[in-house]
């Protein structure tokens, strides 16, 4: 079996004899800082899913961004958001919004570049990619609204916009959709891939960011899109969110999201045990305690939960972040963990 079919038999809940598929994260920090162990658990416990890489290098018509977003200084990205980085390989955050805080209405967003170069990607070169690999192969570029709205405006204000129903936010969040709802189809209709990928961080440590209504009344019609474009096309869609997420997952299992990366162990594996074959949960392994600092018998167990918890002939994808602070000899431990589970 490839991993191709590996990972789409367990999306699907029809896994009962094959391994559980292996996923794993990293960011530049990892390459900077571990690059020996972490090209060795790469060798010995192959991904079975891949983002289409340097999709950023295959526009016809150059995007606006400029700088690199993981080294130090400042790094300017494709709608003219700039990021500010103090600590090389992992990403920085926007310190002045392009939507000045003191417009209120939202009436000055010339500084706003809708990413249309994003639309002049090469597909025959992503097709060229897909079958190449028996990798499962997810999409280069991605949709995440309400992180975008964040970077354009700053998150405070734009809570307050939100609060309010401000109608220049309502405006702005409408065209950004739009434009994410091209990007979709543009990569569901024309390219190979196997999945489409949708991310917007929503959650803090004990409860979503917004209240759930809100998230239902603005942010759910939007995420129905991007499910109804990638299937319409026969594409899997999965979804990332960090933080406390409980509130939403009925409503992304609802809307036939395939896979679903959240920090379980913050929301607490327990809470979601009613979700058990309802929802793939592609990883993870907590990366606040456990990979950092974890030992070899409590990453055992930790594995061991989320098997027994969610897995029904498939819906559980081994997947873990190796990032900033991560033990690597626990980064292979959630592998070697999973092959025994």
């Amino acid at each position: 079996m490839t991993s191709r079919e590996l990972v789409t038999k367990t999306l699907e809940f029809k896994n009962p004899d094959g391994p559980v598929p292996r996923d794993l994260w990293t960011l530049p920090w990892a390459y900077n800082n571990c690059r020996k162990e972490l090209e060795s658990i790469l060798s010995d416990y192959p991904p079975d899913i891949v983002q289409v890489p340097d999709s950023h290098k295959l526009y016809s018509r150059k995007p606006l961004s400029s700088g690199n977003q993981y080294e130090e200084g400042e790094y300017t990205d494709e709608w003219g958001v700039v990021f500010k980085n103090i600590q090389r390989g992992l990403i920085g955050e926007v310190k002045s919004p392009i939507v000045d805080p003191g417009d209120e209405d939202w009436c000055d967003v010339s500084r706003v570049h809708i990413p249309e170069e994003l639309l002049t990607v090469d597909t025959a070169k992503i097709n060229e990619f897909c079958a190449g690999t028996d990798q499962f192969v997810l999409s280069g570029d991605l949709v995440r609204p309400f992180e975008r709205m964040q970077f354009l405006r700053g998150t405070e204000m734009l809570y307050c916009d939100l609060a309010l129903g401000n109608p220049g936010m309502l405006k702005m969040l409408a065209r950004v959709h739009d434009f994410y709802c091209a990007l979709a189809e543009l990569w569901c209709k024309n390219t190979d891939i196997d999945g489409f990928f949708a991310m917007d961080d929503w959650g803090t440590q004990r409860s979503l960011l917004i209240n759930p209504g809100m998230w239902v009344k603005y942010f759910k019609p939007m995420y129905r899109d991007y499910a109804d474009i990638a299937h319409s096309y026969g594409k899997k869609l999965f979804f990332h969110s960090d933080g406390y997420t409980l509130d939403i997952i009925p409503h992304l299992v609802e809307l036939g999201f395939d896979a679903v990366n959240l920090q379980i162990f913050c929301i607490g594996i327990e809470k979601i045990a009613r979700f058990r074959g309802k929802v793939t949960f592609w990883g993870e392994i907590d990366r606040q305690r456990l990979l950092p600092s974890g030992t070899t018998e409590e990453i055992d167990a930790a594995v061991g939960k989320v098997r027994s918890t969610l897995w029904a002939e498939g819906g559980a994808i081994a997947q873990c972040e190796f990032g900033a602070g991560a033990n690597p000899a626990n980064v292979r431990q959630v592998f070697k963990s999973w092959e025994r589970a």
